[in-house]
């Protein structure tokens, strides 16, 4: 049972410590108790072990699943009212009103001393159908890869709202027809009438101070401003580590716009 469907499941995940709620800056906060009307407070769900197997690797993982709590107070409302109305089986609609981001923890965060991080934004398309119009497939892997065996250890934040660079699956599956008729990923975006680039990584950057503890720590981009909006969000101590991988003839114009949109990619990388 979900926990805005039965109240009582969520008391008892908060009284195990399951459950949490910290506040925009990564301090946990009272779960029982309502957040203020203006406060960006967010909900942490876990630890669950969640073990993979992905391209026959097996990765011990523990997963937090969290959501900002202004969403879930839309969620907890609307059960209330399906509740009354006895429509049970209208409780599918709820998952509309939450975009629920991930924490993959790869290793033990007491001994982390400088860890690997990746924040990755969720691609439909590459991610699970294994696309190569983009490289977000095997960059989530080679992320997995690479901090599972890094001696730091790290993590994975999965943001489920930034498809499309936060466009949305209906607007980008558009953009593909665009780029297909000569447009480059940042144009069709542009055609639209979006912006390039639309994510909001504020509730990573608390995320990040969450878990990270004011350690410093190493994030997988080739994207720049990533660390500059996370250092505009007070999140100081992060050193970039450059993460190319699955380049291939499907996606080389496309990762050519993101080279000449900013991105850290030399043209020896996209050979």
């Amino acid at each position: 049972m979900f926990t805005y469907i039965d109240p009582t499941v969520r008391e008892r995940l908060i009284e195990q410590g399951s459950l949490i709620r910290i506040d925009s800056e990564g301090q946990a906060t009272d779960p029982f108790s309502a957040p203020d009307p203006g406060a960006r407070a967010i909900s942490i769900l876990g630890p669950i072990p969640l073990p993979l197997e992905r391209h026959g690797r097996r990765y011990e993982v523990k997963w937090y699943a969290s959501v900002r709590h202004t969403e879930l107070s839309k969620a907890t409302e609307l059960a209330d009212n399906l509740r009354e109305q006895e429509g049970q089986q209208s409780f599918a609609i709820l998952a509309d009103s939450m975009a629920v981001n991930s924490v993959l923890v790869l290793g033990d965060p007491d001994s982390w001393e400088n860890p690997l991080v990746r924040v990755h934004s969720s691609c439909l398309t590459g991610d699970v159908f294994g696309s190569e119009r983009c490289e977000c497939g095997p960059q989530f892997i080679s992320a997995l890869e690479r901090i599972s065996e890094d001696p730091a250890g790290g993590l994975i934040v999965y943001m489920s709202g930034h498809e499309g660079r936060g466009i949305g699956l209906w607007a980008k599956a558009a953009t593909y027809l665009l780029q297909d008729a000569g447009e480059d990923t940042y144009q069709a975006n542009q055609t639209l009438g979006l912006p390039e680039d639309s994510r909001d990584f504020s509730d990573a950057a608390s995320l990040l101070k969450y878990f990270m503890r004011d350690r410093p720590f190493r994030l997988l981009t080739n994207n720049p401003k990533k660390i500059d909006d996370l250092n505009a969000m007070g999140l100081r101590n992060i050193s970039r580590v450059k993460h190319v991988c699955g380049v291939g003839d499907a996606n080389k114009r496309y990762l050519k716009a993101k080279r000449e949109w900013g991105h850290d990619l030399e043209t020896g990388d996209l050979e």
